[in-house]
């Protein structure tokens, strides 16, 4: 273990930052993160945990002096400090070269068409006056993108008609924010590949999964996905570029959309594990959660090779309900082949927050499918106050 780096700082102790921990601690490596939550699901499982706020400089630099690498669960954070940090002879990964690009949806796009990458047609937007040019260029319906801190479809609006303009231009922020309007990508089918770099520039790529969203938020996963063979290959292909433009160190995941023909379009990229890979926790030989914890700590990368078709779906916190989390019909769920239950432990549950996840494996995919409807059918989590209208 000499040659490998021993303490491993993570910026962001939730769901995604605990199943990383989980596969370091297998590995022997200190731990230390750094979240606002004191109870955060990863809490238990660290050897240090400073609780501070993501942007909190001076927090980010102490866990980079407690840390052999520095890491992080979600890109929501402070990347100009871990540019310094780079810059000082501390070690990032990804670098926050790759996260100040990723960071800013307009810059991300623009390096990848830059460099030939299939991505839909975009441009900047600073006021109704280019919405309305926008909508000349694209038609109708297009995208309106907030640049920064969207996720899980917050920061989006479909601009369907010239009369839905002032409506989308006020919903994200009415300027204050930077804006992108993207042409609408006619998909059939929302894919994304997992990738992971080593910092030797060793590159593994995942199956391709088949992703099935429900108001914006990923309902369930599905490997491998139900395209033809040479649609796989360009999407794995994709992804594999992707890898190389950013130059990325650690687990990325590249959403993707398919089109009619079965082309592929690169929608959006993540410089970290993903909902979308928990599926590799069972049905892969290394999971996306230990690939990247090898890339970071400079270890060869694992094999991201399929054993079985699997199902992942996400288990939101139940509409109508509140507070304090309750997990109802776990003996069910657990009851079927080839299920795996994830509860993450945060303490409250909110209508569709993510609660946990299940992963239902099967020799075929069929099998998987049933099998994970049937799970997720028996189980909820919700809080135990309810939600008054």
């Amino acid at each position: 273990m000499e040659s490998i780096q021993k303490k491993i700082g993570i910026i962001g102790g939730g769901q995604l930052g605990q199943m990383m921990i989980l596969e370091a601690k297998k590995m022997g490596f200190y731990i230390t993160i750094l979240d606002p939550t004191l109870h955060c699901p990863a809490h238990t499982l660290v050897d240090e945990h400073i609780v501070a706020d993501f942007e909190d400089a001076a927090a980010i630099r102490l866990l980079a002096q407690k840390s052999d690498v520095v890491t992080y669960e979600f890109e929501h954070i402070n990347a100009q400090v871990l540019e310094e940090l780079e810059a000082e002879g501390h070690v990032v990964y990804p670098t926050a070269h790759s996260l100040a690009i990723i960071q800013n949806k307009l810059s991300q796009k623009s390096l990848l068409a830059k460099h030939g990458l299939a991505v839909p047609e975009f441009c900047p937007i600073s006021n109704e006056k280019e919405m309305e040019e926008a909508g000349l260029s694209f038609s109708y319906p297009y995208m309106l993108k907030s640049c920064t801190g969207g996720y899980d479809g917050k920061g989006n609006f479909l601009v369907h008609s010239p009369e839905e303009i002032a409506e989308g231009f006020a919903a994200l922020g009415g300027g204050s924010l930077p804006l992108m309007a993207e042409k609408f990508f006619p998909f059939v089918m929302e894919i994304s590949v997992l990738a992971c770099r080593s910092a030797n520039g060793d590159i593994a790529v995942y199956p391709v999964a088949q992703n099935h969203h429900i108001d914006s938020i990923l309902d369930e996963t599905r490997v491998p996905a139900d395209i033809r063979p040479e649609t796989t290959q360009a999407a794995m292909d994709l992804a594999r570029r992707v890898m190389e433009v950013f130059a990325g160190v650690g687990m990325f995941c590249v959403e993707m959309f398919v089109g009619p023909e079965g082309e592929v379009a690169v929608n959006e990229v993540a410089p970290r594990p993903h909902n979308s890979g928990h599926y590799t926790i069972e049905a892969c030989v290394t999971s996306q959660f230990e690939q990247h914890i090898r890339a970071v700590s400079a270890l060869p990368l694992g094999d991201p090779s399929l054993l079985r078709p699997a199902v992942m779906r996400n288990i939101l916190g139940e509409e109508g309900f509140h507070g304090p989390a309750q997990v109802i019909g776990a003996e069910k769920a657990l009851a079927i082949p080839g299920v795996t239950l994830h509860i993450y432990g945060k303490t409250d549950s909110k209508p569709k927050r993510k609660m946990g996840h299940l992963t239902a494996t099967a020799p075929t995919l069929a099998e998987a499918i049933e099998r994970a409807s049937v799970a997720h059918a028996a189980i909820r989590i919700q809080g135990t106050l309810p939600l008054h209208p």
